[in-house]
């Protein structure tokens, strides 16, 4: 099966189905739900979107820009049905390239325990211990860009 990413506009249809599916993959399992603030800060952030070529959105990850060249890659989610299957890479990658394009020099993110070992097959170091966000063990994580 083929898929395409593409950015989306806040506030579109598309984003208000991207935070759907992230709320059924990485919200609801915790007991947890948006707030209409954590919607609202999200007008400056970049939407990643990745789609079939049926036009059903797969998976979807945020980039927040930070300052010293640093931009931080969240709430990354992908369908139950196509997890493991290149979507998640697909995603990454893609933000890498935007990220670089717009000038960013390092990739920042909070892996969850269980996804450390995806982001190191990409390249990602950890950094610091471990600490807890939405009761699950994290780890900051980072990549130089080139």
């Amino acid at each position: 099966m083929d898929f395409y990413t593409l950015t989306i506009d806040f506030g579109s249809p598309a984003c208000d189905e991207l935070l759907r599916l992230r709320d059924q993959i990485l919200r609801k399992p915790l007991g947890l739900e948006f707030t209409a603030e954590d919607i609202a800060e999200e007008y400056k952030d970049i939407h990643l979107v990745c789609y079939d070529l049926a036009m059903n959105m797969k998976g979807g990850l945020l980039l927040s820009p930070k300052d010293k060249g640093q931009i931080k890659m969240r709430q990354v989610a992908v369908s139950e049905d196509i997890q493991r299957q290149g979507i998640g890479a697909l995603l990454v990658e893609k933000s890498e390239e935007i990220a670089l394009e717009q000038g960013f020099k390092k990739m920042v993110l909070s892996a969850r325990d269980t996804a450390v070992p995806f982001y190191k097959k990409l390249g990602y170091k950890k950094v610091g211990a471990a600490f807890e966000e939405v009761g699950i063990k994290h780890f900051k994580m980072e990549k130089t860009l080139k």
